[in-house]
């Protein structure tokens, strides 16, 4: 794989069949660098944090009338599924013109711009300007914050509801920045924020269905859910919003970052998913409000 540079920070890839309240999008799987990130770190630290080939792995949603929508820049760079204020001033060389609350993440070093590439291995050199940081939310993180936005809206006002599968990958260990440090991961993990970004009866669904298809699957454990489920789930309003976690190990050689004989089975169980989604959501829903 070849790091290369563009312009566009986010692909939407619409449905190849009439629409469907479904929304695939994948904040992490980007690995194409903007020309001003020039981090100290090394890149092999870096891929670290990649959700690599996710947005391969979803890539059948558009098939099912699904929209895939998919970030192209590097999290390492700036994190989309992070709050605009979720920044270390420790990383900045002036301070912020706006007020700043950093999450836990900023404290182990994976907040809005990472401080850490893995524990104990700086990202930069040098602390970044306010400009700089600026010019990343405009160009990149909002931007992409956008288009997921614009992709449920549309969906909504078409069919009344939305399921929202935010899409992300996990290492088969956590490490010293995780919650879960030395800890085996299951195969799946759903997350919705303990019951508030989407219907819980969706979400015992949405389990049941991996546990079904043989994946060891746990639900909010020992992720909850982050920023971009947090904002865009609204069950009330028909947002229905689902963290998917999935182990590395299942698809991927982690240490070489390289797909595994496991790929083309792992994305054509999501594919089955997603047409499970676009089947039952809407029946599973209705029966949680009776």
């Amino acid at each position: 794989m070849t790091d290369m540079r563009v312009a566009d920070p986010v692909v939407v890839i619409p449905p190849t069949v009439p629409a469907a309240p479904l929304v695939v999008d994948s904040p992490h799987s980007g690995m194409q660098w903007p020309a001003d990130f020039t981090p100290m770190a090394s890149r092999e630290s870096i891929l670290t944090s990649w959700d690599a080939f996710v947005d391969e792995l979803w890539a059948g949603a558009p098939a099912t009338g699904g929209t895939l929508v998919r970030a192209t820049f590097p999290r390492a760079y700036i994190d989309a599924n992070r709050s605009e204020d979720d920044i270390d001033p420790a990383l900045l060389a002036s301070p912020w013109p706006h007020p700043l609350a950093p999450t836990d993440y900023s404290r182990r070093g994976m907040g809005l711009i990472r401080r850490l590439a893995l524990p104990g291995v700086p990202m930069y050199a040098e602390p970044l300007s306010t400009e700089a940081v600026m010019a990343r939310l405009v160009r990149h993180y909002r931007p992409y914050r956008a288009a997921v936005a614009d992709a449920l809206t549309r969906a909504v006002r078409q069919h009344g509801h939305v399921v929202h599968i935010n899409a992300h990958s996990m290492k088969s260990r956590g490490n010293a920045m995780n919650v879960d440090a030395g800890a085996m991961r299951p195969d799946v993990v759903v997350s919705d924020r303990r019951g508030t970004t989407a219907s819980p009866a969706l979400t015992q669904w949405a389990a049941e269905w991996f546990r079904e298809a043989g994946l060891r699957t746990q639900v909010n454990d020992p992720y909850q859910g982050g920023h971009l489920v947090a904002t865009f789930g609204a069950p009330a309003d028909g947002r229905h919003s689902l963290q998917v976690e999935l182990n590395r190990a299942l698809y991927m050689e982690e240490a070489r970052f390289t797909r595994s004989d496991g790929f083309a089975a792992l994305q054509a169980t999501l594919a089955d998913f997603c047409r499970a989604v676009v089947m039952t959501a809407a029946r599973v829903l209705r029966e949680a409000e009776a």
